[in-house]
């Protein structure tokens, strides 16, 4: 049976060591971070996650620590789907899926090249569906590495029609899209989980299930209240949405380290290191830490606010 993942779902980080492996303990602790912050689901192995940098069995092994971490109290979903060839896609999706992980995403630029269509879309598809367990809830992912491949409405409405998919994370950028999306599979199990900040707020209230977008790995909660509470407090709302908007506006500034930086200076973990991004960000972008700091302000800022109205009501 399919699944239900919907929500604020943190596209998940990996933290390094300065040796560049994999810092288990700071893993866990952003795990319990993202939890603590109003995480409904995770999305590990992402590109988020540097899945390109990562090898088969650095794959398998975060979605398995996120798993056994995790244990039950939000759905988890991975990808690693990152091969191009369609043998060593069903190696890698089937080692991910054998961690037990509650959900398995599909990445949709792996399931056709640039130059095929439709056709090859589908039958690259079928071929991985008869490949992997027939219980196992799929999700869908435009990710924009190496390049974007969005779904036509004939191809979303094929993998609705299936019946094996939870979620698409929707990389239109494009709240008409969304909303048209939406309307294409009310009804089914495939919900679209928008990824895009800067229609974040509409796109909620347009019945996108959630949001899925890089920054939920900053303020997930504010994310998370918008979604809940925006609609009862509209003006709040809005001058929330347009703060959440401007902060993402950093994304370009070398992120995932970018996001790294930012939970240095939480304390989640100690590195900023990054196989994805290679070059000093504070170097390059000079003015970022105070940039930051305007980041940690704003978000406290709202984070008291909402917990004034919390104590009003």
């Amino acid at each position: 049976m399919t699944a239900s993942i919907t929500g604020i779902i943190p596209v998940m980080l990996t933290p390094f060591t300065d040796d560049d492996t994999i810092d288990w303990n700071g893993y866990g602790a952003l795990i319990e971070w993202y939890i603590a912050n109003g995480a409904e689901a995770l999305f590990a192995v992402c590109q988020s996650s540097e899945m390109q940098h990562l090898t088969l069995s650095e794959r398998v092994e975060l979605a398995r620590s996120t798993m056994e971490q995790v244990a039950g109290r939000v759905p988890v979903v991975a990808s690693g789907h990152v091969s191009d060839g369609l043998d060593a896609q069903k190696e890698e999706l089937a080692a991910v899926a054998a961690t037990g992980v509650d959900g398995l995403v599909l990445v949709t630029n792996r399931l056709a090249t640039q130059d095929q269509g439709s056709e090859a879309f589908r039958e690259n598809l079928h071929a991985l569906l008869d490949a992997l367990p027939g219980d196992l809830t799929l999700g869908l992912y435009e990710c924009p590495a190496p390049y974007r491949r969005l779904l036509t409405d004939e191809e979303l409405v094929h993998c609705a029609g299936t019946g094996r998919f939870a979620l698409l994370k929707d990389v239109s950028c494009d709240l008409e899209t969304v909303q048209r999306r939406v309307d294409l599979t009310r009804g089914s199990t495939l919900t679209i989980n928008n990824a895009n900040a800067a229609i974040a707020w509409p796109a909620m209230q347009a019945g996108a299930a959630g949001f899925c977008g890089v920054f939920n790995n900053v303020h997930p909660d504010l994310y998370r209240w918008l979604q809940d509470q925006g609609a009862r407090h509209p003006d709040l709302a809005e001058e929330l949405a347009v703060f959440l908007v401007l902060a993402a506006c950093t994304e370009p500034m070398g992120y995932p380290k970018l996001a790294k930086l930012y939970h240095q200076r939480l304390g989640t973990f100690k590195s900023t290191h990054s196989r994805a991004v290679n070059f000093d960000i504070l170097e390059r972008f000079w003015a970022l830490e105070p940039i930051l700091e305007r980041i940690e302000q704003g978000t406290a800022h709202f984070r008291a606010r909402i917990a004034a109205l919390d104590t009003e009501e």
